[in-house]
C-alpha cells in the first residue's frame, strides 16, 4: 500500500521534538453566538472521547481541557500521521451578565456546545415610576412610556 503525504506536514512536530520535546497545549477552535436570552459557544474537539474532556469554572473564567491520544496498537507501523495529539485547552472569559450557575454542556460528534443563559439581573426590565402627582408611569431604559391606567 502506498500513501502520499505532504513532506512538510510534520515539520512543526519534528521541530518541537528537537527543541526539547515539550509541546504547548493546542488551542481549541471556537465560535459563539447570542441567541435570544442565551450565549452558545461551539468548540471543536474531533477525535476526543467524552471522558477526556474537562470543564471547570472559576469566577468568570471557563476552562476547557481535552486530551487526544493516538489510536496506535503495539506492532503498528505508522505510515502517515498528520493529526495533532496531546492536550488542547481554551479559556473563555465571560462577563457578569451571564448566569454561570445555569450553564450546560453537551458533547456530540467531536463538538462541545456550551449554553450559558443571560442573567435575569442583566435582562432589560420595566420599573414603575411614581410622579409627584401620584400617577404611576412605566419607565424603560429609553425613558417614559406614558401613564399606566
Amino acid at each position: 500500500m502506498s500513501l502520499m503525504s505532504d513532506p512538510f506536514a510534520g515539520f512543526e512536530r519534528l521541530t518541537q521534538q528537537m527543541m526539547g520535546g515539550r509541546q504547548r497545549p493546542h488551542p481549541i477552535p471556537m465560535s459563539a453566538v447570542r441567541r435570544g436570552d442565551q450565549v452558545i459557544a461551539y468548540l471543536d474537539l474531533p477525535g476526543v472521547g467524552h471522558e477526556d474532556v474537562d470543564i471547570t469554572i472559576e469566577r468568570n473564567v471557563v476552562t476547557i481541557r481535552a486530551e487526544r491520544r493516538p489510536n496506535y496498537q503495539d506492532g503498528d507501523e505508522v505510515i502517515v500521521d498528520e493529526r495533532p495529539y496531546g492536550v488542547f485547552t481554551r479559556q473563555v472569559f465571560l462577563g457578569d451578565s451571564l448566569d454561570l450557575d445555569k450553564m450546560t454542556a453537551d458533547y456530540a460528534r467531536g463538538e462541545l456546545c456550551l449554553t450559558i443563559p443571560i442573567s435575569e439581573k442583566a435582562k432589560p426590565r420595566r420599573i414603575e415610576l411614581h410622579s409627584s402627582e401620584g400617577e404611576p408611569q412605566q419607565v424603560t431604559a429609553g425613558g417614559t412610556e406614558g401613564s399606566a391606567s
